[in-house]
């Protein structure tokens, strides 16, 4: 088989780790790290709901995301600085966004609204997988928080939910793109799974060609082996909180 830039396996994950309360005014944090690819995830209580929700009796979890200046190899300008955020970083947040309100139970913490920041410090690809993930751990911990004071009864998350990519290289199908892999694969993917297996959105684009339906089952034979891993290291890190 043909060898991964990294050397790694092709079932393999870069090196993953998840470092709670590493913001230490906000509700939730998460450090968390796929490899050379770094993002801070916090998350914030906020005592208001969009207006839609006003009156409802639910509240909102809703994600904001964006890349340092110098988390990739070149400096690039600020998006506050252009007045206006690029395509690529409102689909990002709005993934971010449907991926953690697919687990949590809105009608179960009152008319509160959860802001979770994903912020990449450094990029190698995959930002957007590491920040589902580390924002699940971040979400995880305001709402604990909101439990051990007594806001809410239970914490209204269903179960935890992590985001990995795939993508076929040199025709082999890989787990975990590197932006060495990333840039030249002939295809990739992004899968966003919950622990029990459920998919909540599956992102999968040809580069080169189009691919056969069997190589597409293979991605995803490999995200699911991956969103496991991925979420024991979650479940891992949460059994920490006390």
């Amino acid at each position: 088989m043909p060898q991964r830039p990294s050397g790694r396996a092709a079932n393999a994950l870069r090196p993953v780790s998840l470092e709670l309360g590493f913001a230490k005014h906000a509700e939730g944090s998460c450090l968390v790290k796929f490899g050379d690819t770094h993002v801070l995830c916090t998350a914030s209580v906020e005592d208001s709901v969009p207006p839609w929700l006003r009156n409802s009796g639910k509240g909102w979890v809703t994600a904001e995301y964006g890349m340092l200046p110098r988390s990739t190899h070149t400096r690039t300008q600020r998006e506050a600085a252009k007045g206006a955020q690029s395509g690529r970083t409102q689909e990002i947040q709005r993934l971010i966004g449907r991926a953690l309100r697919a687990v949590t139970q809105i009608d179960k913490f009152g008319e509160t609204q959860i802001r979770v920041d994903c912020d990449v410090i450094q990029a190698d690809g995959g930002t957007r997988t590491a920040s589902i993930t580390g924002a699940y751990v971040a979400l995880y911990q305001a709402f604990h928080k909101m439990k051990t004071m007594g806001v809410i009864p239970t914490i209204p998350l269903t179960e935890p939910v992590a985001a990995i990519s795939c993508g076929l290289h040199r025709g082999q199908a890989v787990l975990d793109l590197d932006y060495a892999e990333d840039s030249s694969a002939q295809a990739d993917a992004n899968f966003v799974m919950t622990a029990s297996g459920k998919l909540v959105e599956v992102q999968a684009t040809a580069e080169d060609y189009a691919f056969e339906e069997q190589e597409f089952l293979g991605l995803l034979a490999l995200a699911k082996d991956g969103i496991a891993e991925l979420v024991k290291l979650q479940r891992a890190a949460l059994s920490k909180l006390t």
